[in-house]
């Protein structure tokens, strides 16, 4: 499966991600990946808001991990970015969060890949200048699309 779509403004990327949280089963891991700036968590603000998750959400760079159990399903929104490699995210109980009854985004989620189970959502966010500095091309594949 891979899906392309592109978004014109905050406000169409935050719908993205509203609309995949309200699709969003237990167990799914998502990951996030695209340059600094793009949009990662703009798409999870929107994804925890799908979600029924009332309140601030902002993006987990220094604290790897945070943890929203107001919504529907427990959210574990994750940012690995400052991570070494899969131990360390391992580590932090990072197979619990990803194997458990709640749902993963988890932000530079390429870093620890190798963890993610079968049915991983891999969203890339990309900007393209020439198009406007509001737009994004954002890729939705699955893990066998991977490779």
């Amino acid at each position: 499966m891979k899906k392309i779509l592109e978004t014109f403004g905050e406000e169409e990327t935050r719908a993205l991600g509203r609309e995949l949280g309200k699709t969003a089963v237990p167990g799914e891991v998502i990951c996030l990946d695209g340059d600094l700036g793009v949009g990662k968590t703009v798409l999870a603000q929107g994804f925890a808001e799908g979600l029924g998750i009332a309140g601030p959400v902002a993006s987990p760079t220094f604290t790897i991990v945070q943890t929203y159990e107001t919504g529907r399903l427990p959210f574990f929104h994750m940012d690995v970015y400052r991570l070494e490699d899969e131990d360390e995210l391992e580590a932090i109980g990072g197979s619990e969060m990803l194997e458990g009854e709640g749902v993963c985004l988890v932000e530079w989620g390429s870093r620890t890949a190798g963890l993610f189970p079968p049915g991983t959502l891999y969203v890339l966010i990309e900007k393209d200048l020439a198009k406007g500095t509001d737009y994004r091309r954002i890729t939705i594949t699955d893990k066998e699309e991977q490779g």
